[in-house]
């Protein structure tokens, strides 16, 4: 019997499957109904709220390894929660969140987007209640876009992690699931593309087990007619869910499927039994009503709170397992209704942690010690902060200029507010305040705690800045230590690519400044110099289409003229590292900055970094010196201000911070340009002393003259180890994993190991799996068959009989960056090749001699 209903009483009952089968089995007869798909955008929609509950949203991010249907899944997600009134494509290159030009020639994406949806959609929420707003950010898949994932995840709550069902876990799937677990970001697990040839679920859930080390809790199973995937089984609420090829969802009950399919309704049952045998082994809710009666049946909502539980703490022992295949419209609306479910909102999330000087606290432990010590320009009662805020994105839009994209930890912002930005020091205010939809952005009054959003006019805003606004006004400065009130920031990966640039006039020269200026702003880990020597312009990033994509923004977007620029090939970026000790060296900086003349001084000693090095970047403070640790770029950047013994820090001719962060930037730079190919310095470790006694001279120790002390020590140093040829060179690798014929592996081995300077560590035929890896018996692990388990396809006889062998290894990066071209004439187009990024490496024997001999 088929039931079709009008379209907006259907949409009030599809919105959450819950609502369908209550909490329990559904224990209806055995109907199968048809659920209609509402597709109109309602009024409110257009603008949305931000003055939500944070109880109600929902701070997601969708990541996965390259073409694993991030994408395609968005623009589900956009469309049947009533956002979008069409679906995109991406091979149409019409898709809502890659609106960039290049991203939709290159059906890729290069650039997080933030959109913002509701879900249930707002006729299928029951009467009295809201819908969840989701706050939903799609993030790149491509390895030279790592940056660009790893800014946007600290400040999400939660993640869909989407697996390709044919490949499964890929090389890149497992670098951002270790991102996440760096966050502590609950995640859920999306096995797309179903749909399609060689694909298997039970391969994508193994993989999912041995490959990020966490236990799967299977929340659906495939639905299989023959090899055909039709639609997905909902093992806790115990029913099928087909889907047209429209999206259409049919919700057919267990009794139906007992008459058409007893097989199916058996492992519908075993898989809610093994499921619910999981949680009762680690959750004691589960365990004591398991325990108490084994055959009553514990309910779908008792079942939903428990894995929300046991993922809520980030750590990523279990991860929550959906099935679908976005293309085909299968699956999308059940994994909403898991985001709902299972994900955090903002306040189910641990407390944030903020950094004042070298110290960690909690957030709200330091509001508290705070509002007990009395400000001049604070009034009895008020909090020490109206709002925090984090900037974790900043977009040059054609529009309305550079936008920089916060989240909100802490009060509301408002338009109006004044922004206090602690680690520039300074004062700045927006122009607007924007909630962003994808390249879509509208007017807003405010943005309250948990939300997303944008804003204008930030002229000194750039990733990973803090933002404050406070309740008094602070003309005379902000004092400590709000004004040093920092959210932990990301470190930037090394870049291990580089271009040349050389303008031919000098407007075209300085325009090129000015771009670059503004794309490294955009992008941090875009870096760019200019060489001392020749003025040449140096363009620094992660890889080939990392830079080909930030050269193809400079002339279509900031308008560089080709032609009036000479522009060099992209190479690999080597680096240099020092072999031996020099120093401790006292450097005195009295050249006049500006016409203005000052005087500084500082220690400044350099050895090559070791092991025992990185255990002081967690050993406590010397109680007569005010010390700290950075570990940037490869290396590790001690400094130390001798401080004098019972006097109060308050009233000293000068802020110990300002100075420690002022010394810091010094080293940085020193160590951005080494003495043999002015290439960057890594794996050294500098420490940097300050003794105000002999190194501070009043007001004539400005900051410029503090910073260029510690700036001259590094470099002296340097020279003094390049003097005596113990300065070395490193060149970065990268792992790969080649998937090729048995037949053509001893050839590819071979090319690999002596005509590439790499290295093969493994080889095994892609079926063989570790089976224990962190600690997780994948054979004990509840997974239903795939269709063809014992059942060769008859649409491909020849299934399986070309023999595949995973080549595993590392090798130079300049050796790989083109390689998939030299594979494709060993295997015969027969091969995939997976890349991740590696370490940098010392070079020695000939690659060193024939590195000498190359132009640079």
């Amino acid at each position: 019997m088929l039931l079709t209903a009008p379209s907006r009483a259907c949409c009030r009952q599809y919105g959450h499957i819950r609502h369908l089968v209550g909490l329990g089995r559904l224990k209806s007869t055995p109907v199968l109904t048809s659920y209609l798909v509402v597709r109109r955008i309602h009024g409110e929609n257009k603008s949305a709220s931000h003055h939500d509950a944070a109880e109600n949203i929902r701070n997601i991010g969708i990541i996965a390894h390259v073409d694993a249907g991030k994408t395609t899944t968005t623009e589900r997600m956009l469309y049947y929660s009533g956002r979008t009134r069409f679906l995109g494509n991406v091979d149409s290159g019409n898709t809502t969140t890659d609106f960039l030009e290049l991203e939709r020639k290159r059906g890729i994406t290069i650039q997080s987007a933030a959109i913002t949806l509701h879900w249930p959609p707002r006729d299928a929420v029951p009467a009295g209640q809201q819908p969840k707003t989701i706050n939903l950010i799609d993030t790149p898949g491509h390895q030279d876009f790592r940056y660009e994932v790893d800014r946007c995840l600290p400040i999400l709550d939660g993640a869909v992690c989407i697996l390709d069902g044919v490949k499964g876990v890929e090389t890149h799937t497992e670098r951002v699931w270790n991102s996440a677990h760096l966050s502590k970001i609950p995640r859920l697990v999306f096995v797309n593309k179903l749909d399609r040839e060689g694909a298997s679920f039970k391969r994508s859930v193994q993989e999912v087990a041995a490959r990020l080390k966490t236990l799967p809790l299977l929340c659906q199973i495939p639905w299989w007619n023959g090899d055909h995937f039709i639609g997905v089984i909902d093992v806790i609420n115990q029913v099928g869910i087909k889907f047209s090829s429209n999206g259409a969802m049919n919700i057919v009950s267990a009794e139906s499927i007992a008459k058409e399919n007893p097989a199916l309704r058996e492992e519908m049952q075993t898989a809610r039994l093994k499921l619910v045998e999981t949680l009762a082994e680690h959750d004691e809710e589960i365990e004591d009503q398991f325990l108490s009666d084994e055959q009553a049946e514990i309910s779908s909502s008792s079942i939903k709170k428990a894995i929300r539980r046991l993922i809520m703490d980030g750590e990523a022992r279990f991860a929550p397992v959906f099935a679908g295949a976005s293309f085909r419209n299968i699956g999308v609306q059940p994994l909403l209704d898991g985001v709902i479910d299972y994900l955090p909102s903002p306040l189910d999330r641990p407390e944030l942690q903020v950094a004042v000087a070298s110290k960690t606290a909690s957030l709200s432990h330091f509001l508290e010690q705070e509002a007990k010590t009395k400000k001049k320009n604070r009034h009895p009662g008020q909090p020490p902060i109206l709002a925090l805020a984090e900037v974790f994105k900043v977009v040059d839009d054609p529009k309305r200029g550079m936008m920089s994209y916060v989240r909100v930890y802490h009060g509301s912002l408002s338009r109006s507010s004044h922004m206090w930005n602690s680690h520039v020091h300074a004062f700045e205010k927006p122009l607007n305040l924007l909630h962003v939809f994808a390249n879509d952005h509208h007017d807003i009054q405010e943005l309250g705690t948990g939300h997303i959003g944008a804003m204008t006019g930030l002229k000194q805003a750039r990733t990973g800045d803090t933002l404050l606004t406070f309740p008094g006004h602070y003309s005379s400065g902000v004092p400590e230590p709000l004004r040093n009130l920092q959210i932990k920031t990301l470190d930037i990966p090394p870049a291990v690519a580089f271009m040349s640039i050389d303008p031919y006039t000098p407007t075209s020269r300085e325009k090129l400044r000015e771009a670059l200026s503004k794309l490294s702003r955009e992008d941090p880990s875009i870096r760019w110099s200019v060489d001392e020597k020749t003025e040449t312009f140096i363009l620094s990033g992660m890889g080939l289409l990392h830079l080909e994509i930030a050269q193809h923004r400079l002339l279509t977007h900031y308008k560089i003229d080709k032609e009036l620029a000479l522009w060099g090939d992209i190479q690999v970026e080597y680096a240099e590292c020092p072999l031996d000790s020099a120093g401790p060296l006292r450097v005195e900086f009295d050249r006049p900055l500006r016409d203005k003349a000052g005087k500084a001084a500082c220690r400044v000693s350099l050895e090559p970094l070791q092991d025992h090095h990185r255990d002081q970047l967690h050993a406590g403070p010397d109680a007569d010196v005010s010390e700290s640790f950075m570990e940037r770029d490869g290396n590790i950047i001690r400094v130390a201000l001798i401080l004098p013994k019972n006097v109060n820090h308050e009233k000293l001719p000068y802020e110990p911070e300002t100075i420690r962060q002022q010394l810091l930037n010094g080293a940085i730079a020193g160590l951005a340009r080494g003495p043999r190919r002015s290439s960057r310095v890594r794996n050294a470790y500098v420490s940097i002393t300050f003794d105000p006694e002999t190194d501070f001279f009043g007001v004539a120790s400005t900051g410029g003259h503090i910073t260029n002390s510690a700036l001259q020590g590094v470099r002296s140093a340097l020279k003094e180890v390049q003097a005596r040829t113990q300065i070395g060179l490193l060149e970065p690798f990268t792992n790969f994993t080649i998937t090729c014929p048995e037949e053509s592996s001893t050839m590819v081995q071979h090319d690999i190991t002596a005509a590439r300077g790499g290295q093969v560590l493994e080889i095994r035929k892609p079926e063989e799996e570790m089976y224990t890896e962190g600690g997780i018996d994948v054979t004990n692990i509840y997974i239903p068959p795939d269709p063809y388990d014992s059942v060769q396809s008859l649409r491909d006889p020849k299934r399986n009989t070309v023999r595949m062998l995973d080549i595993i290894g590392k090798a130079p990066l300049k050796e790989m960056m083109k390689y998939d071209s030299q594979l494709r004439s060993m295997t015969g187009g027969r091969h995939e090749l997976q890349l991740s990024p590696g370490d940098f490496e010392l070079v020695v024997g000939p690659r060193e001699k024939a590195l000498e001999n190359e132009r640079f």
